[in-house]
């Protein structure tokens, strides 16, 4: 949940942020088509790079685990006794008594399988059969950025004459998001979904204001 969360809120305050510089860039025009054209197009632009960046990052990090594993796949296969030796020190360290770790280890090793996959999680922390895809990542990456920002779309798609209610509706689910990820954590709800609305807001007010100023240099 978090992670989708997280994409949504980059969206609102990605796309908000783009859509309010080119409101603040074009504010002597009452014609909204350029505020829409630069919302769609950063929605686009920020979900594909969102998905296109994730699936790397998340390929990279499995191709590096799949590369681990089979190094210690060979150890395993060609020091089984080395390896059965440190898996039973890996036990003893977390408080097994060296004859049930001894045990333990024995037993584990019996299957070339089952120990490649305990030696990968004790010393890597990863499990060979649970390994992230790329793909899952990179489309959830897309849905959720996607979902978050055609949100400050919404208010010109029926008509909005001018920014405040994108800024509104932003701001609004905002607050919802850092209150669900806030509930996650030791911090109130509402302390999550104000400091998100904040940080939104301020990322909207500064590049509404720069777009004013670039707006006015070139106009």
């Amino acid at each position: 949940m978090r992670p989708a969360v997280f994409g949504a809120m980059d969206g609102l305050v990605s796309n908000a942020a783009l859509i309010a510089g080119v409101a603040g860039g074009t504010q002597s025009s009452s014609d909204s088509s350029a505020v829409l054209l630069a919302g769609f197009a950063g929605l686009a632009a920020g979900a594909f790079s969102m998905a296109a960046g994730e699936y790397a990052s998340v390929a990279s990090q499995s191709e590096a685990a799949e590369r681990a594993i089979a190094i210690e796949r060979r150890e395993i296969i060609a020091n089984p006794e080395a390896e059965r030796a440190e898996l039973s020190e890996a036990l003893q360290a977390k408080g097994l008594e060296p004859g049930l770790a001894d045990e333990v280890s024995r037993q584990v090793h019996r299957d070339v399988d089952k120990a490649v996959a305990v030696h990968s999680m004790e010393e890597f922390g990863v499990d060979p059969d649970d390994l992230a895809s790329p793909m899952l990542a990179a489309v959830s990456s897309f849905l959720s950025f996607s979902l978050g920002g055609v949100v400050p779309l919404l208010p010109y798609l029926f008509g909005a004459p001018n920014v405040l209610l994108a800024l509104g509706l932003t701001l609004i689910a905002l607050f919802a998001c850092g209150a669900v990820v806030t509930r996650l954590t030791s911090r109130p709800w509402w302390f999550g979904g104000l400091r998100q609305a904040a940080l939104g807001g301020a990322a909207f007010a500064l590049t509404w204001g720069i777009g004013s100023l670039v707006g006015t240099g070139i106009g």
